[in-house]
């Protein structure tokens, strides 16, 4: 028995079952007369070529499912890749545990795969950028500008969490910082070397050009370079401006100290001296406080240099008036203090110095003032005893007018000036009660004085304190010559009254007065022929005592001179 086999063949113009077929084809059979074993074979053909069909097809289908299911497998896996990757997100869907066809769970696959995809991609991006920026940056702190290119940033996509990600931006902001604190160093060192240089007078786009050419790109083509050797160098350019700026600072320093020396040397007047008024105001100055645009320029030092030339040949013509100077200063110090100093001599030596011109004079010179300061220091250790010593010259000129005074036999007339005499009077017996404390103490101050200078206190070439022991001892015989004048006339006055009484009164011869003299005037001098005057003189007139006898009418008198030291201002 023929069994019928339904072929599934589609014709290409009009649907056909394969029953109407399978019944077209028994009667063309008929109508050709084929025999039933012709008719079996041909079925049988018929229904082997429709399994090899169908069993391509079953193999299609087969290998299509397979597909399906691998891509079901690969997406899923993917999905599982790219969520681990991300570390940030839940498994959306459990497939699995789905029951539903492949078609349906790749179609449910494909569009969160695509969507995952673009979350990675976009994620990958955010890294790139990132990483491209601190590559950027590391190559800017480096100097290695050519290595901050796309290559040397490599996204690794097996991690592009959200907390990589965080990580990786604030790298990115420490770097920033660092880059922005570089970038504001390299401006204030680039300031810095901008006034270094004005004050210097020199060019600031050169000296930058040294240290690196971004720093001075005026159409910012190319960032500052804020590279360690950038700012290294850039630091070392700053050093070196600041010691030449001290160099010229010192300099100039120096050569203003010699200005101002030698205007003081050659008298220069005020109007001269305004013109480098700039100049001697940087000699207190310190690095730091000099500002000025162009004030250490070097036009300015050659100026300065050129000027104290010009002075030090002016100062040569003038050395000798300076030198003999400054001797005319030494000599007066001396003389004011009173000491002893062969003024003389030393003028000589330096006449003969400067006359044979071998010597250097500014090395003379500051060896006088050497000697002006040590004869202003001596000064001023004996200011002190030569004040008492002025106190007491004084003190005893006022006791030699005083004793003028009271031998005139008119001082208390109505004369003129008399009532400013009898004032003086006063003060001058006050003054003269005060001598021999005055003596005492200054004999006490000259004693420690030479005891704490281990040398003897000179006054006009002589011994003070041998000047005092004369003037106490011509004191004290003063004082005796005047004891012994009183006592005398007491025994006159005496004498003379027992004569009136044993032989009553009678009239004396008259005395033959002395030409007066003028109140202060005496006939000594000091040594030397100096004549004394009124406040200058300390001699004694002659009183009447015993002794030489000298007849004069009735009565015997004797002439006996009381002198002592005379002293004065200039002995």
């Amino acid at each position: 028995m023929t069994s019928l086999v339904q072929f599934p063949i589609e014709p290409p113009m009009e649907t056909t079952s394969c029953g109407s077929l399978l019944q077209e084809l028994q009667v063309l059979w008929d109508d050709i007369g084929e025999t039933d074993l012709e008719r079996d074979r041909m079925i049988l053909q018929l229904e082997q070529e429709c399994l090899i069909v169908y069993r391509k097809k079953v193999d299609q289908e087969r290998k299509h499912k397979a597909n399906l299911e691998r891509s079901l497998a690969e997406g899923e896996a993917e999905i599982s890749k790219i969520i681990s990757t991300l570390e940030d997100l839940e498994h959306p869907i459990q497939v699995g545990k789905q029951k539903c066809t492949l078609k349906e769970q790749l179609s449910k696959i494909d569009p969160l795969l695509e969507d995952l995809r673009r979350r990675r991609d976009e994620r990958a991006k955010e890294f790139l950028e990132v990483q491209l920026q601190i590559v950027h940056i590391c190559s800017e702190i480096s100097g290695d500008v050519h290595s901050s290119g796309s290559a040397c940033a490599q996204v690794d996509e097996r991690h592009l969490s959200l907390k990589r990600l965080g990580e990786l931006q604030s790298q990115l902001l420490e770097l920033q910082k660092e880059k922005n604190t570089r970038l504001q160093k390299v401006n204030a060192d680039m300031k810095m070397i901008y006034e270094l240089c004005s004050i210097l007078s020199i060019d600031y786009n050169k000296i930058l050009l040294e240290v690196q050419p971004s720093l001075v790109d005026a159409a910012n083509i190319q960032p500052k370079s804020i590279s360690n050797e950038t700012l290294a160098r850039l630091a070392g350019t700053i050093n070196s401006l600041k010691q030449e700026k001290t160099h010229r600072l010192q300099k100039l320093q120096g050569l203003g100290s010699m200005l101002m020396e030698l205007w003081n040397l050659l008298d220069i007047a005020k109007d001269g001296q305004n013109i480098y008024s700039h100049i001697t105001l940087l000699i207190s100055a310190s690095s730091d406080d000099v500002l000025g645009h162009g004030s250490l320029a070097l036009d300015v030092i050659d100026q300065v240099e050129h000027e104290v030339g010009r002075l030090n040949i002016l100062k040569a013509t003038k050395m000798k008036e300076l030198v003999l100077r400054k001797q005319n200063e030494l000599e007066e110090i001396y003389r004011g203090v009173h000491m002893d100093f062969d003024s003389d001599t030393a003028r000589q030596k330096i006449i003969n110095i400067i006359n044979s011109g071998k010597a250097d004079l500014s090395l003379l010179l500051s060896d006088i003032d050497n000697q002006i300061s040590i004869a202003q220091e001596q000064a001023a250790r004996r200011k002190d005893i030569l004040e008492r010593v002025e106190k007491w010259i004084f003190a005893c000129q006022e006791e030699m007018w005083l004793d003028e005074y009271e031998r005139d036999q008119n001082r208390y007339s109505a004369g003129r000036g008399a009532h400013i005499n009898l004032k003086r009077a006063e003060k001058a017996r006050v003054l003269v009660s005060k001598i021999p404390s005055l003596v005492e103490a200054l004999n006490a101050k000259v004693k420690a004085w030479e005891s704490e200078n281990g040398a003897h206190f000179l006054y006009n070439k002589k011994l003070l304190l041998e000047t005092l022991d004369e003037y106490t001892i011509r004191r004290q015989q003063r004082d005796d010559e005047r004891r012994r004048s009183r006592e005398h006339k007491r025994l006159q006055e005496q004498y003379a009254t027992e004569q009136e009484v044993l032989f009553g009164t009678k009239p004396s011869p008259l005395r033959q007065l002395s030409a007066k003299k003028p109140l202060g005037q005496t006939n000594l001098n000091l040594p030397g022929g100096t004549p004394v005057g009124r406040r200058f003189s300390m001699s004694r007139p002659v009183v009447l005592s015993s002794g030489k006898e000298k007849k004069d009418g009735n009565k015997v008198a004797t002439a006996i001179p009381l002198n002592y030291v005379a002293l004065s201002k200039d002995c």
